[in-house]
């Protein structure tokens, strides 16, 4: 079950062109909702190993882990979202991204698919007057299986992973 870059950049070459609006999203579960990040940010879907700790990390950062050679981060999206019930079993899976130039990984409870969505499909994120900090949400995708019509919480993952309280990039001097 591995999505190399080089898949990924084959899909994109045969995606119709980008004034479509047409995207390619990498769907995954997170307790009972479904997220989805663009497809151009994924490296590749691993099965979850347990990841080498460092002292004093975020709560949510489980460690780091050696992808042929590169030290990796990994975060746990479960404890950094502040699900509860945090369960690693044989569909957890660590998505590693290309961010910001940097290798990372984000941990979930397991990959749907891969969609492609266009404009007509996503509706802008609900404003919730700062009591909830969506700023890391792009919208909500409306995708449909047959009859059923499930939500598809979008994710500005570069938004979320580059953000100052993850601590995983330098901070950009102002």
């Amino acid at each position: 079950m591995q999505a190399t870059q080089q898949e990924a950049a084959a899909r994109a070459a045969s995606a119709p062109p980008a004034h479509a609006g047409v995207r390619e999203y990498l769907s995954f579960k997170l307790g009972a909702e479904e997220y989805g990040i663009d497809i151009l940010r994924v490296q590749e879907i691993r099965g979850y190993e347990a990841p080498t700790r460092i002292a004093n990390a975020p709560h949510f950062i489980k460690g780091v882990v050696n992808l042929r050679g590169v030290i990796v981060p990994i975060v746990d999206m479960r404890l950094r979202f502040g699900l509860d019930d945090v369960q690693y079993n044989g569909f957890t899976v660590a998505i590693i991204l290309n961010i910001a130039g940097r290798t990372m990984g984000m941990v979930v409870d397991s990959v749907s698919d891969v969609l492609e969505l266009d404009g007509s499909h996503i509706k802008p994120a609900p404003e919730f007057n700062g009591a909830i900090d969506a700023t890391h949400i792009m919208g909500l995708g409306t995708v449909k299986t047959g009859d059923v019509e499930r939500m598809l919480i979008l994710m500005d993952i570069e938004q979320l992973m580059t953000s100052p309280d993850m601590g995983l990039t330098d901070s950009v001097l102002q």
